[in-house]
């Protein structure tokens, strides 16, 4: 690209009724470079995003793709101006191999045999070109989520794009992973192709990008070198004041086994099975679970939680079975028991999107007495402890009653938080805590996480995030094709063992 800004963005504003999701942003990207954009939950990089790939269409201002001013309708007007997008949930049909992924859509002929053979051809040369080796007739459903990832990035670069934006790119990646996705955006900097690369963690925004773009409120409140900056300013203009944990963990021993699961079988999804599963969770400590997106993780879940059947095996909780292969014990009895749970998939089991966020915010208690009497809801109660947990969360927009569907995903996981944590469970079983959260949320997350466990609370976290089982848990057990292959004090892990564990390496477990 020969004009000195490879994409453009000039006062962009969207609102979605009253709310101003984009006001004024200001976005300027050179050729050939790596483009970091950051932002609380809620700032507008979403919108942003949907704007510059043609899923939203501006309110007021321009967007310019080398100098050319563009008026995208759809995303094929931004992939025709030369704009691919990764997103964060992989658009590809797991049934199909990788090439008829890459070609899906635009097979220029409707012999479809031709079309493979003249997509290959040209494939062969993008992967020689870039350093790709992908199992071209191998079906997406087989292959790891880092290879998927570059199934994307391929598929993109045939459709001829010039600019790639990878929007939380590495969310479900290992360590090892995330180098090689890092050694890909590096290349393809170097072979003239532009990035845009979002994401909440700030230290691969110091490792990968030229520049970086802060967006708060909706607004662009920073542009600057990535060199010129480090990760505490990037927080702080993020936030608008200084990112500090708040709570330290204490030190205390406890043989209080409040959760016990002994030899565990269960059936999962797409084959997998839960093998000879054994983990104790004590009173008073985080227990984190690593592992790639897809090796049994879920199953856990849902099997503490009542979601899924035991096969085989024993779970206990404070002393009482609550499964075993003829026993299920319901959600509901559980949280009366003291148990609560936020949901890996909020969208899937944590909220109801049709609903409001005031409604949202009671959700799976609203049998309580404290906001029901003779199957009456108790509509002012309800109010005001949804008007509690905007506050206490600080949930953006301040407007309980819009549809949940209408918040940032970071702003709905902040609510879901908040209305387990406020049921002061005896265990707490959190998948993905932060996924999707900003910096400052994430903070506050975890101190609210860290107060619960020094309270004597048992907590139960499954996250994908390795820095953040690292910062939080007590004991990690790390998860590959159904089976805990080792668990290790916190003191003793690295993101090297957990990640060669999370891949299958059962030699770092011993």
């Amino acid at each position: 690209m020969t004009n000195a800004f490879a994409i453009e963005a000039r006062g962009l504003s969207k609102s979605f009724g009253d709310v101003k999701a984009n006001d004024q942003i200001a976005l300027k990207v050179p050729g050939g470079t790596v483009h970091g954009i950051v932002g609380e939950n809620g700032a507008g990089k979403s919108t942003l995003l949907k704007m510059l790939f043609g899923l939203y269409r501006a309110d007021s201002g321009d967007i310019l793709v080398c100098g050319q001013t563009q008026h995208f309708t759809d995303p094929s007007d931004a992939m025709a101006a030369g704009i691919g997008m990764v997103h964060q949930h992989f658009m590809l049909v797991e049934p199909f191999t990788v090439l008829e992924n890459i070609i899906l859509g635009a097979e220029g002929s409707a012999n479809l045999d031709a079309a493979k053979e003249a997509a290959r051809a040209k494939l062969l040369m993008l992967e020689d070109q870039f350093g790709f080796n992908l199992p071209l007739d191998t079906p997406v459903e087989k292959l790891s989520v880092g290879v998927r990832q570059r199934a994307e990035i391929l598929k993109a670069l045939y459709r001829g794009a010039e600019i790639l934006i990878l929007d939380e790119p590495t969310a479900v990646l290992t360590p090892q992973e995330c180098e090689q996705l890092f050694a890909l955006v590096r290349q393809l900097k170097d072979q003239g192709k532009t990035i845009l690369f979002v994401t909440h963690k700030l230290h691969e925004i110091m490792a990968v990008t030229d520049d970086v773009t802060v967006i708060r409120a909706g607004k662009t409140v920073a542009e600057c070198k990535t060199a010129d900056t480090n990760p505490e300013e990037l927080a702080e203009l993020m936030v608008g004041a200084k990112v500090v944990r708040k709570t330290a963990r204490k030190q205390h021993e406890t043989e209080i086994a409040r959760l016990r699961l002994t030899d565990v079988h269960a059936d999962g999804d797409h084959g997998l099975e839960l093998k000879d599963i054994n983990l104790e969770v004590f009173d008073g400590e985080v227990l984190g679970i690593a592992g790639v997106a897809g090796n049994g993780q879920t199953e856990l879940l849902e099997i503490i939680t009542g979601l899924r059947a035991v096969r085989e095996g024993v779970i206990h909780m404070g002393g009482e079975i609550i499964a075993n292969d003829r026993l299920v014990t319901n959600p509901i009895a559980l949280r009366r028991m003291g148990m609560a749970h936020v949901a890996e998939d909020r969208l899937k089991t944590g909220v109801v999107e049709s609903m409001s966020a005031r409604d949202n915010a009671i959700l799976g208690y609203q049998r309580e007495k404290e906001f029901s009497s003779g199957g009456i809801l108790k509509l002012k109660a309800i109010a005001q402890k949804a008007a509690a947990y905007f506050e206490t969360q600080d949930v953006r927009p301040r407007n309980p009653d819009l549809p949940i569907a209408s918040f940032s995903g970071g702003n709905q996981q902040k609510l879901v938080i908040a209305r387990e944590i406020a049921r002061d469970p005896q265990l707490m079983v959190i998948g993905q805590p932060t996924r999707g959260v900003d910096i400052g949320a994430v903070t506050k997350i975890h101190d609210q996480i860290t107060e619960l466990r020094n309270a004597g609370k048992a907590i139960l976290v499954v996250s994908a995030d390795l820095d953040e089982l690292l910062s939080i848990s007590d004991r990690i057990a790390v998860m590959c094709e159904g089976e805990i292959v080792g668990t290790m004090n916190v003191e003793d892990a690295t993101e090297t063992k957990l990640g060669l564990m999370m891949a299958g390496d059962k030699r770092e477990a011993s």
